[in-house]
């Protein structure tokens, strides 16, 4: 296993397959896991760099995916916290650290493993963020005036939000 370098930007690592679930970057998601590999997989990064590779498989139905019934596209992301829970299956909290491609699958057979390339994350214009931003916080106050439930305490609330991402 090798986390993603900052120079190349590839890596070897375990891969999660999901069901009906995708993990975005900086999402902090708990996950109920019960399928051997996927158990596997989790024990083996928690020996190693606590990364893994987290990709929604394409039909939640199938109980052991195929490399090519899982979306090349995933997050790479840090766990957090693992409890074996006593029917067998594990709880893990995992955060998402970044966007990352699957290049290819590796043979591993105990657990789904991959290469994987990070993918940049886009960057967006700041004058644009900041004019969208001044924008759906004057649609909200337009929404609490005609709201009644609403404080007006949250307007202001929302209104010192500085950081947009």
């Amino acid at each position: 296993m090798a986390k993603i370098s900052k120079a190349s930007g590839d890596g070897v690592f375990a891969v999660l397959p999901l069901r009906d679930i995708v993990v975005f970057p900086h999402m902090i998601v708990p996950l109920f896991v019960g399928r051997e590999k996927s158990i596997k997989a989790l024990e083996e990064v928690m020996g190693q760099e606590k990364q893994i590779l987290l990709a929604t498989q394409m039909n939640a139905a199938d109980d052991d995916p195929e490399p090519d019934a899982i979306f090349d596209i995933g997050t790479l992301a840090n766990v957090l916290q693992l409890l074996k829970l006593p029917d067998g299956t594990v709880k893990v909290l995992v955060e998402g650290a970044s966007r990352a491609k699957i290049v290819s699958f590796t043979d591993r057979a105990d657990f789904h493993e991959a290469r994987a390339t990070a993918l940049a994350e886009p960057e967006e214009e700041e004058v644009e963020i900041e004019a969208l931003a001044r924008s759906v916080v004057t649609d909200f106050e337009n929404y609490v005036k005609l709201n009644k439930k609403i404080s007006p305490e949250v307007v202001g609330a929302a209104s010192q939000i500085d950081d947009y991402s």
